[in-house]
């Protein structure tokens, strides 16, 4: 079967790809919006020798609200420490929805690393320091009430968005999101992004990096200043992304957007970005 590499390329997919290093973020297992589904599918397709689970793996502030643990988030688990028996190294970086997972640094779980954060060193020589990104989300540090409260209306948002979409789908259009909408139009919201992004770069500097790996706020992206190179993983709840890099170092974002059923081929869109 024909597979083709490229910016915005589709491409099918019979076996496995692999990878050196897979980064993913942000799939908040416990929460009835994570695409728990979708994100077994792509790792079904796809190996690395490392894979940085890069925080908010699981939502520990959603379950406390009502417990929700359906057959795929489990089986997204085993999954994953299948992979650790069988040689993948998996780090597990917590973010503040696994923050629970905080007080067990330097431990191990059926194979699972969990760090506070981790310098990786990609094939290129460049080294990135690897963390959730919270810790630099001033709401977040500073007014936990209100980012309980933005958390809800999160919550509800992505309700919203599902309905819409299923009348979105029944006229035969593909899916919008509202809150990836938000944060390219909203001005506080972009502003928001902005400043991550350099409060992140400027850690960077702090570690003496070439750049940071992080996630948090559910928007993939990887930006070179031709100085410090910011990277974004993105999330498990409505974009569906995750970051990999070839055995070259070269860094990409992919956005897994069918699941395979009944033989047909896999697609996914490619968006390559060397670093």
């Amino acid at each position: 079967m024909k597979s083709e590499s490229g910016p915005g390329q589709v491409i099918s997919i019979n076996s496995p790809k692999r990878f050196r290093s897979l980064f993913v973020s942000d799939l908040h297992l416990g929460m009835r919006g994570s695409q728990a589904d979708k994100f077994l599918d792509f790792l079904r397709h796809h190996e690395a020798d490392t894979i940085y689970l890069v925080g908010d793996i699981v939502d520990g502030w959603a379950l406390k609200s009502s417990w929700y643990w359906p057959q795929a988030h489990n089986d997204v688990v085993q999954k994953l420490l299948r992979k650790a028996r069988k040689g993948t190294r998996i780090i597990y970086v917590p973010g503040n929805h696994d923050e629970f997972l905080r007080d067990y640094y330097g431990s191990h779980f059926g194979g699972v690393e969990v760090l506070e954060h981790v310098i990786h060193q990609g094939a290129d020589g460049r080294l990135y320091l690897v963390t959730h990104g919270d810790l630099f989300d001033i709401v977040v540090r500073h007014a936990r009430w209100l980012a309980l409260l933005g958390d809800k209306a999160y919550d509800m948002a992505i309700a919203a968005n599902t309905l819409f979409n299923k009348v979105r789908r029944k006229f035969g259009f593909s899916y919008w999101s509202l809150s990836k909408w938000a944060k390219l139009k909203v001005k506080n919201a972009v502003n928001f992004i902005g400043d991550y992004e350099t409060a992140l770069l400027h850690e960077a500097v702090r570690y003496g990096v070439d750049g940071v790996i992080c996630g948090h706020i559910h928007h993939a992206a990887i930006r070179n200043d031709n100085k410090f190179i910011y990277v974004n993983c993105g999330d498990w709840v409505e974009s569906c992304t995750a970051v990999t890099e070839q055995f070259d170092g070269r860094l990409e974002i992919i956005t897994w957007t069918h699941t395979q059923q009944f033989g047909e081929d896999l697609e996914l869109l490619t968006e390559s970005q060397a670093a």
